[in-house]
């Protein structure tokens, strides 16, 4: 493959440290103020999920969507984010970019978050005060509004792979458990936040006054803990770059024969991450010898150089390439992306449809009824009442991941994704079968540990994969085999957070139809019951767990 054979030359990546050097196996251990200030993206992010869904229903219903358009809305996003997480994960792996591979997607998600929700909060204004054709000005507002769902969705929903990966890169492997349950506390901190404003009726205050409507004053504080929480986070922990040392060190020739073949460039998990400032040694490269000093010099420099980002030939990650990835998956991967497609199918059925369902069956009103009528008032009553729920749940979620780490030494994590999947199921089972104000209340704290488990269990078991295969490629390199090359963290993430996405697929396009069928959201609840509590039986009987 060198340039005397008349093949593309082929280039070597490697992680540099921010001063230039490299370092030793394992990453320095991590301040507990830089792990915050790294959460500081879940707050924020967390933050204008709950505005949004204390707001988002209002503003379709006052722009005029027809009813029709609204499974579109709802899918368009996870269909999106199924599709493409994969491959933007994928290609963060093998990003060069100077500031680190993970910081500039999580910067151009956020600016895209922030523009979605100026979209769909500012949409219905901006339009009325330019267009003054009622039909055209409908229209547009519908158009702009639809727009800045989709694109918040999209943007809120890719951000948590690169954050993860992000978090994975730079830690070690209990860093990486301490910062997990960080961004769960910080998580359920945001959501509470979120809601606790988006309960405020801010049309009777100063501030509500100054700034026209509600709507706006969201806006303002989504804007300033958006903008205030990423850049903290962006600022919490170095990152450092791959870069091309091939250019620097070989520009004639390459080493020969390298024990890497390009069969093996596109297999899952192939796309090694370059932590900071730092190399595994098993992913050395062995056997090669030459007598040439230039290709000695670069043998020393592939010898401290991630397997996996050596020899980038002509051929790029396409999609054809990443899906073969996917499907060679090794089993304790795909059961663990099936356990967590499980949980939150279970748990968006049933937190999609909360509000609707305490003002439709716990309060018994009827939102079909005219909007000055006592039944439609008590629905309202009852959909501010669920708000008040989900804050609940995302309190007791920070609640919950403080209490994690005493809890893993006891059930390990076994333990804890059974017991959140439990908790889960027989907590919205008894509100399904025994709706009450005060009871369903009090077990919306079933879904804070849900939630909670949703957003560490996981994760942790990815690292602990992670590191055992890092311990055998280790033993592998010290026995003279070579071993395989270590797993790409973006596409991991991003492979695994995609599943939230298609469990919004799921719950999309078949909650409707059962409801429409039974008549009645209550089948919503008894059904998120029902799924919980067969991923109960999925993560106790299918999952690996590491000794």
């Amino acid at each position: 493959m060198g340039g005397n054979s008349g093949q593309p030359r082929s280039h070597t990546y490697t992680s540099l440290a921010e001063d230039g050097h490299l370092g030793s196996g394992e990453p320095p251990k991590r301040p507990t103020g830089r792990l915050i200030m790294h959460s500081m993206a879940m707050f924020g992010r967390e933050f204008c999920y709950a505005v949004e869904a204390a707001y988002v229903t209002p503003v379709l219903l006052s722009v005029g969507l027809p009813k029709s358009l609204y499974s579109v809305v709802w899918l368009i996003s996870p269909v999106l984010g199924f599709l493409l997480q994969p491959v933007v994960g994928s290609a963060s792996d093998h990003s060069r970019a100077g500031w680190g591979r993970r910081r500039p997607y999580i910067l151009t998600l956020g600016v895209m978050m922030l523009l979605g929700m100026a979209l769909y909060l500012n949409g219905d204004a901006v339009t009325s005060a330019l267009i003054a054709d009622p039909g055209r000005k409908l229209i547009w507002a519908i158009t702009i509004t639809m727009m800045g769902v989709v694109l918040f969705d999209f943007a809120a929903d890719f951000i948590d792979g690169p954050i993860k990966a992000y978090l994975f890169d730079v830690c070690s492997h209990k860093d990486k458990e301490r910062g997990l349950h960080y961004h769960a506390l910080f998580t359920g901190f945001g959501g509470a936040l979120g809601y606790l404003l988006g309960a405020i009726d801010w049309t009777h205050l100063k501030l509500g006054r100054v700034l026209g409507t509600e709507f706006q004053v969201m806006f303002f504080f989504s804007t300033l803990v958006l903008t205030s929480c990423f850049t903290i986070h962006l600022c919490s922990i170095p990152e450092a770059p791959l870069r091309d040392v091939a250019k620097d060190i070989l520009p004639q020739r390459a080493p020969r024969d390298l024990p890497l073949s390009s069969d093996r460039l596109y297999e899952y998990g192939s796309i090694e991450k370059v932590k900071n400032g730092y190399v595994h040694p098993e992913l050395e490269v062995q056997g090669v010898e030459t007598k040439n000093p230039t290709e000695q010099l670069a043998v020393s420099a592939l010898k401290v150089t991630p397997v996996s980002c050596l020899f980038q030939t002509g051929r790029t990650m396409t999609v054809k390439s990443l899906l073969r990835a996917l499907v060679s998956m090794p089993a304790h991967y795909r059961c663990l992306c099936l356990s967590h497609l499980i949980g939150w199918t279970a748990f968006l059925s049933n937190m999609l449809f909360f509000t609707d369902f305490m003002g439709q069956i716990v309060y018994r009103g009827n939102p079909y009824s005219a909007h000055n009528s006592t039944e439609f008032l008590i629905y309202e009553r009852g959909v501010e009442v669920g708000c008040w729920g989900l804050c609940i749940n995302s309190i007791f979620s920070s609640l919950y991941s403080y209490f994690q780490k005493a809890l893993l030494s006891y059930v390990g994590l076994k333990g804890l994704y059974f017991l959140g999947y439990l908790l889960f199921g027989l907590g919205t089972g008894f509100i399904g079968l025994f709706p009450n104000v005060y009871s369903t209340l009090v077990l919306c704290a079933s879904f804070g540990v849900m939630s909670s488990t949703l957003y560490t269990v996981p994760f942790n078991l990815m690292a602990e994969y992670h590191r055992e295969e890092q311990e055998q490629q280790r033993q592998q390199t010290q026995g003279g085999d070579p071993g395989s090359s270590g797993r790409g963290q973006g596409l991991d993430c991003s492979t695994l957070t995609c599943m939230v996405q298609l469990a919004q697929i799921l719950v999309g396009g078949g909650l409707g139809f059962l409801v429409n069928m039974a008549g009645s959201v209550v089948v919503v609840v008894i059904t998120a019951s029902a799924v919980a509590l067969i991923g109960c039986c999925f993560v106790a009987l299918f999952v690996r767990y590491v000794d």
